[in-house]
Formats: C-alpha cells, structure tokens, sequence
C-alpha cells in the first residue's frame, strides 16, 4: 500500500526542530558525508522548501542521512534558472515559508549560484541566515602549510591563458595568501603561468580530493609544482594556495620623503612611528633618518 507523505508543516511533524521563515543558507559536505554539522541537518529536515544547484545530490546526502522529504517541494536553483525562478523563491519566503538553500559541496556562495537568491532576499527585506561547515578553501588553507592571517579568495581564474596571466599581474602585488580553484585539466597551465607571472620561488600548494578517500597535499615552490604536475593526471576537486608577494624593499630616498612630509607637523618622535608604521619599515631606521633631516 503507498503510504499518504506527511504534512510540510513542521510543526505538525513530531520531533522536528521548527525552522523559522527566511532563506537558510546549508553548507554540505565537500567529500566526507559525515562532515554534515547536526544544525544543517536540522534545517534539512525541518525547511519547508529544499533549493539546491543538484537536487540529485541534495536528495542523495538526505538518503545517507536518512532525511525524509516528506512531501516537500525539491527546487533546482542554479546559473541557467532565470528571474522567474528567483521571484517564485522569494515569494516563498514572502509567505512565511522557509528554504534551505545547499550548495552543491563545500559553503554556499563560494563559486556557487547562491550568490543572487542570498542578494535578492538581503535587498527585499527577507530574513537570511547560514548553517555554516564545510570549505574547500578554508580546508586548504588549513593544510598548506602557507600564512593563514590574510588570505584572499579568488576562485575560478579565467580559462584562456592570456586573460589568466592577466588576472594573475593584478594578483601579484597582493598581501596576502592567494586561494584559487582550478579544474585538473588546466592545473598545469595555471601552475606554469603562475610560476612566469608571480616567480619560481613563490611557496605554494595544492590541495586535492580533500577529505575523500584519495587526499593529496602538495607543497613547494611554483617552479617545483609546475614541473610535478606537469608529469602526472591529477583527477578530482584542487584548490592551488600561493603564498603573498615578498614585501616592496623601501628605499631611503623614499623615507626621507615621508619623514619631509610628516616633519612639517610632527615631532622626530611622532613622524618616525608614523612613518615606519605607514611603510613597514624598522622604527630605528626611520627615527635615524628623521634625525638626520632635521639637523639638515
């Protein structure tokens, strides 16, 4: 006998956690199933309406995590889904109803196209949370082995290779670790320019199949990974991390010019911590100088 599905009421299904109205942004597991966080499970289980880029994933880890649909609405959102799509989304939300939005693997909004039903509902007022876990890129960075404090994310880099060595000048004077995604098929070519582009001797790292069952971390310069990679066939999901641009070396005729400027409404004292605070350069050096010019 086919069984009648449930209500997608929440509050008529017994020992489920109410899900307020709004939009709830899931993060699902980037490889491990059992990655989930019990809140995204709980959102999962309790939403009244489930939006996802794959429904055939989103439906395939509920399977695993034995999350009944119960009868409620599945809705493909992704690149190709149109603002007729997006105005039923937000309609939804407008009655009241909630939606738990999962990306395809990793967090939300991260190369995902969450990214304009999260705006649309921002701009109209909605109430918009997140279930936060799993990210490829925040993974990655864990295990690199590369400065964790600044770091910044650019996604995907253009696929032709002279619009990708000109993405990578404008990355190049950047403070900070570079965090990329990159398809197998043009990890080497990326690696290479990167290596021509940004230096050999740039530290770096690549991160592969992370928390699947083929997980590989390698690390060394640009030349060095360009030159592994260049010998192999490298399957999977990879996250390329490069570590920041060695700091401009500040001449003293630059000092000095500093120092002139703050000089004329500081004191030695002042204009030095000043001064070396705003170039990056020793107190000592700059107070020195400051000292010079001022006898001068």
């Amino acid at each position: 006998m086919r069984q009648t599905p449930e209500p997608a009421d929440p509050a008529s299904r017994p020992g489920l956690r109410a899900i307020p109205p709004g939009l709830h942004l899931v993060s699902t597991p980037i490889g491990a199933a059992r990655d989930i966080t019990l809140r995204a499970l709980d959102v999962l289980a309790g939403a009244d309406v489930l939006v996802a880029e794959d429904t055939r994933t989103l439906r395939h880890l509920m399977e695993i995590h034995g999350i009944a649909l119960n009868g409620r609405p599945v809705i493909a959102y992704h690149d190709h889904s149109g603002a007729g799509q997006l105005q039923r989304l937000l309609g939804m939300m407008a009655e009241g109803r909630s939606l738990a939005y999962a990306s395809d693997a990793g967090t939300p909004l991260i190369s995902d196209p969450g990214f304009e039903l999260a705006r649309a509902a921002a701009a109209a007022g909605l109430p918009l949370t997140a279930a936060p876990g799993p990210c490829a890129a925040i993974a990655a960075l864990t295990l690199s082995g590369l400065p964790s404090d600044r770091f910044f994310f650019a996604g995907f880099l253009p696929a032709t290779a002279s619009a990708r060595r000109t993405a990578l000048e404008e990355l190049a004077p950047v403070q900070a670790t570079l965090i990329l995604y990159e398809s197998p098929k043009r990890l080497a070519a990326l690696l290479s320019d990167a290596a021509r582009v940004l230096g050999e001797s740039r530290r770096a790292a690549v991160c592969r199949e992370l928390t699947k069952r083929f997980e590989e971390v390698l690390r060394g310069t640009l030349a060095e990974l360009a030159a592994a990679v260049a010998e192999r066939e490298l399957k999977g999901e990879i996250v390329v991390l490069i570590d920041r641009a060695p700091p401009e070396a500040v001449s003293e005729e630059k000092i000095a010019a500093a120092l002139d400027a703050a000089l004329a409404h500081m004191s030695v004292k002042d204009a030095a911590t000043f001064v070396s605070q705003d170039l990056k350069v020793a107190r000592k050096i700059a107070y020195r100088i400051a000292l010079a010019r001022q006898q001068e």
